[in-house]
């Protein structure tokens, strides 16, 4: 009878695939042992509550990798139990599965620097990484424990495989063989689409990224809930370009406010040189963190402490995204990412209005560096689309005497470097460095090793170096006749590594500073401003401060003007939340609903405030939310970054 049902081969099948779900526990209950300190998990309930609602995830991802190896087991054909049938089908099966479940155990250690589940996007920055050998074999050697952790996962997956075998059964019933065989096919493939879709209701979307979130009070705790390779199929074919219709033009314009026009006029065109900090934080920043009570707080930035006194300075400053490309066209041309890289879509490739297009059209110079092969992190192509006229990276400095080993040039000489091109280059100019030092493996030359101690956190000695690079740049510029007219804006990509338990708070992980400064008086430079900023205010400050008189495309605003017309407001995304702060409140939203509403002060969102009914200002708020969105989604896919 069980040739005929082929029962036999089932059971097995079901083994196989159970498989899975054990090493995908193993791998989700890694993920969280190794990052414990970003997720507030308090109890071992709560991470098997997570772990428990990840099985439907797991399933899903599982399903997708082994669709073919699962059709082919259950074809009805009469060679399925023969041995060199089952050895293909077990080449397959490992290839498949190894190869997907690789990717949980990079997030292991990437999701400390990203924050957020591998997907479709990190895959596109990969591509645009021009250095992939030397950083495959740097992180190969620094996480070898981690590779050997997957390689003896592995290789108990394959001791657990081979327990349970399909032996060899000829068929004696030819006819009640096919007749069962093509019934179970159907039945299988209906609980696989099932399984995929996450359940069998039609009028239900298939499970998604978000669905992780609605289990959840605490955002991040979302991403022990997912697994890498479902974050990564899930994304391939998305689109979070989607035009939404939740309000009209006329709210958009009344509250959002998209299209502005200040009306500056400065004596002299200014110059404008922006630095974009590799992962310095606010965390590390003494004059950002005055006003915050942390106990034996110790700051890594003295240099850029001392010049905070002589600047206006931003404490309460948040990035827009959660990635260096992400940073680059926030700050530049005013566009976050969300959950999907702008840079990384097919819509980058438009005409784009930025602070590089208006200096363009007042007669600056603009020129874009980074020590990093040209070309590395996107950077160099998105300036591109943007119309930065000079590009200066690696092959441009021709002296690899000052090569890091991984990335690229130090700071310190090509910061010189920089300064040194500035002075060949005609006034008024417009110059972008984003630095390099501060970056994982964390190292600095040997010269300073034993001048830097840095601190707790492997970036710490980082931080003081490339903060010491700023102090010698600066100490060149002031000796060149540009630096009295030029406007310094410093600020950071995004975080790293934290310490604190102030900036493992959720909304903290996007905490960065935001500096103004100027040896120019007239330009009024100076102050330390508690009220919201984020990256995405840079563009229009600029704009306001070179004296550009037209209407312009920007969601943020002049931090210099602080029109009382303008709302102050910070957003970002996780990756799948949107989080927005306005006013007295933080509000969560997973493109559909709003799922958590928090007081501005509740930077860990411990309190849902959602429970009973919302004031006018939460309705406004949320209103304000859906506004934006809309409107960047609109301008996005209909091409009108540049009005």
């Amino acid at each position: 009878m069980g040739d005929t049902f082929r029962l036999v081969e089932y059971k097995v099948l079901l083994y196989r695939i159970l498989l899975g779900y054990i090493f995908y526990l193993i791998s989700r209950l890694l993920f969280f042992v190794f990052n414990t300190n970003l997720f507030a998990v308090d109890h071992l309930y709560t991470l098997l509550k997570l772990c428990y609602y990840g099985l439907a995830f797991d399933t899903t991802a599982l399903l997708y990798i082994n669709s073919l190896f699962i059709i082919l087991s259950i074809l009805p054909l009469k060679i399925n139990t023969q041995s060199n049938y089952q050895k293909g089908l077990t080449i397959l099966y490992f290839i498949t599965n190894f190869l997907a479940y690789a990717t949980n155990f990079i997030d292991i250690i990437y999701y400390r620097f990203s924050q957020v589940r591998s997907t479709k996007a990190t895959l596109n920055l990969l591509t645009d990484e021009n250095n992939k050998k030397l950083l495959f074999a740097h992180f190969t050697w620094v996480y070898w424990y981690i590779i050997i952790v997957y390689v003896l996962c592995c290789l108990c997956w394959i001791w657990l495989y081979y327990r349970v075998r399909v032996k060899h059964n000829p068929i004696k019933n030819l006819r009640a063989y096919f007749s069962y065989s093509v019934l179970s096919f159907l039945i299988i493939i209906a609980l696989v689409i099932g399984g995929i879709r996450g359940d069998f209701k039609h009028s239900t979307r298939p499970i998604n990224m978000v669905d992780a979130y609605k289990h959840v009070t605490i955002p991040n705790q979302g991403d022990i809930i997912l697994n890498t390779p479902f974050a990564i199929i899930r994304t391939l074919t998305s689109n979070n370009f989607r035009i939404e219709h939740w309000t009209n033009e006329n709210y958009i314009n009344a509250n959002i406010k998209p299209i502005k026009q200040y009306n500056g006029n400065p004596a002299v065109k200014p110059n404008v040189v922006i630095f974009i900090c590799e992962s310095m934080a606010r965390e590390f920043w003494g004059s950002m963190n005055k006003s915050v009570a942390i106990p034996d707080f110790k700051s890594y930035t003295p240099f850029l402490d001392s010049l905070s006194g002589s600047s206006l300075i931003f404490t309460n400053a948040y990035a827009n995204g959660r990635q260096s490309i992400h940073a680059m066209s926030s700050i530049l041309a005013g566009i976050p990412s969300f959950q999907t890289a702008f840079t990384s879509s097919p819509y980058a490739k438009q005409k784009i209005q930025s602070i590089v297009s208006v200096c363009d059209s007042l007669g600056y110079q603009t020129s874009f560096f980074h020590g990093a092969a040209n070309g590395s992190m996107g950077f160099q192509g998105f300036g591109s689309i943007l119309g930065i006229k000079n590009y200066y990276g690696r092959t441009e400095y021709n002296n690899d005497r000052d090569f890091d080993g991984i990335w690229g040039i130090w700071d310190e000489p090509f910061f010189q470097f920089m300064g040194k091109t500035l002075g060949t280059q005609k006034q008024p100019f417009m110059a972008t460095l984003f630095t390099l030092s501060s970056h994982d493996p964390f190292q600095i030359p040997e010269k300073y090793k034993t001048r830097f101690k840095g601190g707790p956190l492997a970036i710490d000695k980082c931080v003081q170096y490339s903060d010491n690079a700023l102090r010698v740049f600066f100490n060149y510029a002031k000796t060149q006749p540009w630096y009295n007219n030029t406007i310094f804006v410093i600020t950071a990509d995004h975080t790293n590594q934290t310490y604190y338990p102030e900036y493992s708070k959720n909304i903290n992980r996007f905490a960065v500073p935001i500096l103004f400064y100027s040896a120019n008086e007239a330009y009024a430079l100076k102050g330390v401003r508690t009220d919201l900023a984020s990256q995405m205010d840079i563009y229009p400050s600029l704009v306001d401060l070179t004296g550009y008189n037209k209407p312009f495309r920007s969601w943020g605003r002049s931090l210099i003007r602080n029109l009382p017309a303008e709302t102050p407001r910070v957003i970002n995304s996780t990756g799948n939340i949107y989080q927005f702060m306005q006013g007295n409140y933080i509000y969560l939203f997973d493109g559909k609903r709003i799922t958590g509403i928090f007081s501005i002060a509740d930077k860990g969102l411990d309190k849902n405030l959602m429970g009973g009914n919302l004031n006018p200002e939460m309705n406004k708020g949320v209103a304000d939310c859906k506004a934006l969105i809309q409107d960047y989604t609109s301008r996005i896919v209909n091409k009108t970054l540049n009005p």
